[in-house]
């Protein structure tokens, strides 16, 4: 085996390897599962979707028969969870454990995921991911796995393999196997369009690392294009070689860059510019000189999003605005000259989509449920702008894009049940008033046509899409345009004019209909290479939003340059892919009706189950731990041996969390071999036994603009110490019991991208532990940090207190976790004061890394001062006072590692002002490890 082709995986492993973050005990403990299960998959789904559940592992076998020869011949049995009570769109799949999970609740944007049924769309993308896995375990990645698990494998596999490759390659999947998918959606390649409309030619390093100050699409937009020129070019199992070389690490450096290599025979360079100019209009002319290209070429950076204007009167209109510098807000903007004002910042919410009649903003937030994290809801907010007053109707519901009606009393909304049906909703005065729904249709962006009426884009069951018009009395549904299988949405009405967005001959193109006529808009020297959204009329005047390099632009025009085109049924159906692709031509879209027995699940089905094993590195203690979780992520246990360096001691353990019940409930044990300490200057050995049991409950408080989280807890635990040597006899080693209580919270607005920290934030954290049997001890913690705006939107001022106690018996000393000032070492005094403030800002945006290794996007500084005050009582009652002071600065760099591992590191410097106590230098140099490491979702 050639060391050097494991050298990469073994240095991640030691940094990280909680690859997920998942909802642990997110359901409530009423829900009846249901499953079906088979050779290929098994699903598990609450009660009533069986049909749903039916389509999902019907794809699932197809995918496995139809597209295995494109990556790998392997099936191996995946578990499937599908999650019906959140709002939120999504789907992952991932290693330890083993399984899925489907969120299955359809967006309302149409033009970012498409229009055809979600779930099938989710199974289509997320079963590639299911089968890059089973086909991934080879070499050097089998061996990772053998070694320490699926963690293991799924450690190499992310070395191995670049993540744009693992979504590019399912966004292409879910393309050829559909009538859709992203692959043939404009939207998915506005990204890349701006760019090279702008003539922005970004280094490969950072479009595969982003940037701070620079729009850079994702891995998805990236990834897709790689793999379909990769396809279409060298063969269908072109990737299927490429990936079976990189996970078994074949080549000494970068085996998946040397495989392209060799499969492709183009170097890897060339490959990239090859695949960006398969996908380029017209990649030997100059970008084309329309008026959002150019603005974007004249901005340096990246500026501000500016989404969904909409007219107030014929001078002034009402849009979003967002930028990486300031979270999205409410703006108001005098188009005559220019002038800006600010009027609040939008609620957490799922997208930024709002609508305005009247001096009213009805919009959306996300209302995540307060114990159970599989559950949230789309709580409607009417913002007052005259007052600057909001009101919320509130209820455990998932309500989307509603809109409000001239009068501010009736609002129609659309509605998603648990079933996955959606109806229009029309509320009046806060109140339900009336329900429609139609089974072919799905709502999305409902508009009042008039006091009678409703407008609506709606997707029918196979996909299509078309404007209907509601009656409010009778609920008929009216056609307003033909069905195409391309999106439409983001429609405004003004009087008989309806304006909408759709996507037609490879664009996002502004329409609207008028006296029952179709047209579409062009305003004259506009944009041509990517999409225009959200067209707006008011007495002659237009406002629209263009998608540009440096931000989504609101743009003005007057009836004078507007360009109003007549189109025919025939015109407006004709919707070609955005590039010519012969596996558009050659796939069918995969469905089938083969039905498949459903019977219960039983959530204490492999309650133990042990998935990787992995050691944990954390000087002087060295851990290696056995890792076990169930599928439906309620039960987590672990067994583990640990190894002090400073002690020799050795320690067997137990612990284990279970989430299912409120609150949840651990417990834990372990025994600990050949501790030591010092007593009067001779050597005291020990083994010593503890085990614990408790509570903790886990509170979710977010609510409008503010992330909030509450979590306390009690373990009682008992300990038990077994003298040995010299000192066998000297002290007590009766055991004995002690309760051990926290509680922290955490208060936070919203971030935006540059910004490190908060503007304003809170944390705390309390921690009391006291004797119950035996003896008496006692020791109570509290910290807490304050977060505030500094002089630039990108600044930080941060106060942090703390406050230490313990008793004087010294029966007990419970661990210390006091936050002593910065350089000193830190002991454990009977009282401890601290107080200390830093200020953080950014320094330079460097947007450079080498060799694929390590990019830097950000370098960012904070100068800080501590000071703690201590007082403690000797043996002989004598007390001690004293201060600890330091001043200094921290260097912090935020990295990524091989193009997708988020690091952040730094240097301390602390300058001491009161060392002689502690007989160290003035001067403290500190490596400041990872302060956080994240990977692919």
């Amino acid at each position: 085996m050639n060391f050097k082709r494991i050298a990469i995986p073994c240095c991640l492993l030691l940094f990280f390897f909680d690859l997920y973050a998942q909802q642990f005990g997110g359901h409530p403990s009423y829900h009846k599962w249901r499953q079906i299960n088979t050779d290929t998959v098994r699903l598990i789904f609450p009660k009533g979707l069986e049909a749903t559940a039916t389509d999902i592992v019907n794809t699932a076998h197809q995918m496995a028969r139809r597209t295995s020869f494109s990556i790998g011949d392997n099936v191996r049995k995946i578990n499937i969870v599908l999650q019906n009570e959140t709002t939120i769109s999504n789907g992952y799949v991932g290693l330890g454990p083993r399984r899925s999970e489907f969120q299955l609740t359809p967006l309302q944007n149409s033009f970012e995921l498409g229009s055809i049924n979600w779930p099938h769309t989710l199974a289509l993308h997320e079963y590639r991911h299911v089968q890059q896995y089973n086909n991934f375990r080879k070499g050097i990645s089998k061996v990772f796995y053998y070694l320490f698990g699926e963690q293991g494998q799924e450690l190499a596999n992310s070395t191995a393999i670049p993540n744009w490759f693992w979504e590019g390659d399912a966004v292409y999947q879910e393309t050829i196997m559909s009538g859709q998918g992203r692959g043939r959606l404009p939207f998915f390649f506005n990204g890349y369009r701006s760019l090279w409309a702008a003539g922005k030619n970004y280094s490969w390093m950072k479009l595969r690392n982003g940037s701070l100050q620079d729009y850079v699409p994702n891995h998805y937009q990236l990834g897709y294009m790689l793999v379909a020129y990769g396809r279409e070019k060298y063969g269908e199992d072109f990737w299927r070689k490429v990936t079976e070389d990189a996970v078994r690490f074949k080549g000494i450096t970068y085996p998946f860059q040397q495989a392209i290599k060799k499969y492709s025979g183009a170097s890897y360079a060339r490959f990239r510019t090859d695949a960006f100019r398969y996908f380029k209009l017209d990649p030997d002319k100059s970008p084309l000189p329309d008026r959002a290209a150019l603005d974007a070429s004249r901005q340096k950076h990246f500026s501000a999003n500016e989404e969904f204007p909409q007219w107030i009167d014929t001078s002034h209109l009402i849009y979003v605005h967002s930028s990486y510098k300031a979270i999205a807000s409410f703006h108001i903007r005098n188009v005559n000259d220019g002038s800006e004002n600010r009027i609040r910042a939008f609620d957490i919410s799922l997208d930024n989509y709002f609508s305005y009649k009247n001096g009213r903003v009805v919009y959306t937030s996300l209302k995540p449920d307060t114990r159970w994290g599989w559950q949230d809801y789309g709580i409607i907010k009417i913002l007052i702008l005259s007052t600057g007053r909001q009101e919320s109707i509130a209820g455990k519901t998932k309500y989307f894009s509603p809109d409000i009606d001239a009068s501010g009393k009736n609002i129609v909304a659309v509605h998603v049940g648990n079933d996955g049906r959606s109806e229009l909703h029309l509320l009046k005065n806060k109140k339900l008033l009336r329900r429609w729904s139609a089974q072919k249709y799905f709502y999305t962006y409902p508009k009042f046509l008039d006091s009678a009426s409703v407008v609506s884009a709606v997707r029918d069951t196979t996909g299509r899409m078309l404007l209907v018009k509601v009656n409010l009395e009778t609920g008929r549904h009216v056609p307003l345009t033909p069905a195409i299988n391309g999106v439409i949405g983001f429609m405004q009405v003004k009087d008989d004019t309806i304006t909408f967005t759709a996507s037609r001959n490879g664009h996002d193109e502004l329409f609207c209909i008028a006296g029952n006529k179709l047209f579409q808009f062009e305003p004259a020297a506009d944009n041509i290479l990517t999409g225009s959204y959200h067209l707006s009329i008011l007495n002659g005047k237009y406002c629209w939003s263009d998608y540009t390099a440096t931000g989504i632009k609101i743009y003005t025009a007057d009836a004078a340059s507007a360009n109003w085109i007549p189109l025919s049924q025939n015109d407006f159906t004709r919707n070609d892919p955005p590039f010519d692709s012969p596996a558009f031509k050659q796939t069918q879209p995969v469905y089938s009706n083969k039905t498949f027995p459903v019977t219960r699940y039983r959530k204490s089905f492999s309650l133990f189950n042990v998935h990787s094993w992995r050691p944990v590195i954390t000087d002087p203690e060295y851990t290696f731990s056995l890792i076990s979780e169930n599928i439906l992520n309620t039960l987590h246990s672990e067994i583990f041996a640990t190894y002090n360096r400073n002690e020799k001691s050795k320690q067997l353990g137990f612990v284990a969390t279970y989430g299912a019940l409120f609150p949840w409930i651990r417990a834990g044990a372990n025994y600990t071999m050949d501790r030591q300490a010092r007593f009067s200057g001779e050597p005291v050995f020990w083994n010593e036994w503890e085990g614990n049991a408790g509570f903790i409950i886990p509170l979710n408080l977010t609510s409008g603009r503010n992330y909030r989280n509450l979590s306390f807890g009690t373990d009682i635990v008992y300990n038990k110490r077994y003298y040995t040597g010299i000192f066998k006899d000297t002290f007590d080693n009766r055991g004995f019991a002690y309760l051990n209580s926290f509680l922290t919270f955490t208060n936070q607005i919203q971030k935006a991208r540059k910004q490190v920290y908060p503007r304003f934030a809170q944390t705390l954290f309390m921690r009391y532990s006291h004797a119950v049997t035996v003896f008496t001890g006692r020791q109570f913690l509290a910290t807490a940090d304050w977060y505030f705006p500094g002089l630039a939107l990108t600044h930080n001022l941060v106060l942090n207190t703390a406050f230490h106690l313990r008793d004087t018996m010294q029966k007990i000393r419970f661990s210390n976790s006091f936050p002593f000032s910065r350089g000193y070492i830190a002991e454990n005094f009977h009282r401890m004061i601290k107080a200390g403030a830093d200020y953080h800002f950014p320094l330079v945006y460097p947007d450079w890394g080498f060799g694929s290794i390590v990019f830097f996007q950000r370098i960012r500084m904070a100068a800080f001062y501590d000071y703690t005050n201590v007082l403690d009582y000797s043996n002989t009652g004598n007390i001690y006072r004293n201060e600890y002071r330091s001043v200094g600065a921290e260097l912090f760099f935020d990295t990524k590692w091989w193009n997708q591992q988020s690091v952040s590191f730094g240097i301390r410097y602390s300058r001491l002002l009161d060392n002689e106590e502690q007989n160290i230098g003035p001067n403290q140099w500190e490596i400041i490890l990872p302060v956080n490491l994240q990977t692919r979702n």
